[in-house]
């Protein structure tokens, strides 16, 4: 794993990190990670222009799943009667 050093870093925004860790029980470096690894994530999956629906389709492309038997649907309990006795 490689490690970063950022300098000159403004207080406030350390203060806020580390409130924003605190709220998540998490230490400032892990609320980092997370910070960059949800922005970089979003941007790579962006960055290539497919939609949410089109990415999951790609993901699970090629398993086979288009050939699987999909059974019919049934009722799942019965149906209430409103009719008062």
């Amino acid at each position: 794993m490689s490690s970063i050093t950022i300098r000159n870093l403004d207080d406030e925004l350390k203060a806020s990190l580390r409130l924003r860790a605190a709220r998540h029980g998490l230490s400032m470096e892990q609320e980092v990670r997370n910070i960059l690894q949800t922005t970089l994530t979003a941007e790579t999956g962006a960055s290539h222009g497919l939609s949410f629906a089109q990415r999951i389709n790609q993901r699970f492309k090629g398993l086979g799943a288009e050939a699987l038997d999909v059974p019919a649907r049934q009722a799942a309990r019965p149906l209430p009667s409103f009719n008062k006795p």
